[in-house]
């Protein structure tokens, strides 16, 4: 299984960067804590402390167009909050 994690950066994520050293990734639904942390770790090279993950349901969209309303949904996703160890950081802008 090959599981996908990109970084979440918004000002709420990055609050909480700043204040608990918490990152903020959007992962692969099927993915658990353990796979995120090893994926983490071999990634960025830092010791996490501590993994939790949440499930962001879908939100119902609509919008009225020439042709009519359109409804439609987004897509859910799953997503980690990932604390790494003390003095450690995450930098998301060196390989671009």
């Amino acid at each position: 299984m090959d599981i996908t994690i990109k970084p979440i950066v918004t000002e709420k994520a990055t609050k909480l960067t700043d204040k608990l050293n918490r990152y903020t990734f959007r992962v692969s639904p099927e993915a658990n804590k353990y796979q995120i942390k090893s994926l983490v770790e071999k990634l960025y090279g830092v010791k996490v402390v501590n993994v939790n993950t949440a499930v962001v349901r879908g939100k119902n969209k609509s919008r009225w167009t020439k042709s009519g309303l359109l409804r439609g949904k987004t897509s859910a996703y799953k997503k980690a909050f990932v604390t790494v160890g003390e003095g450690e950081t995450i930098d998301f802008y060196s390989n671009l």
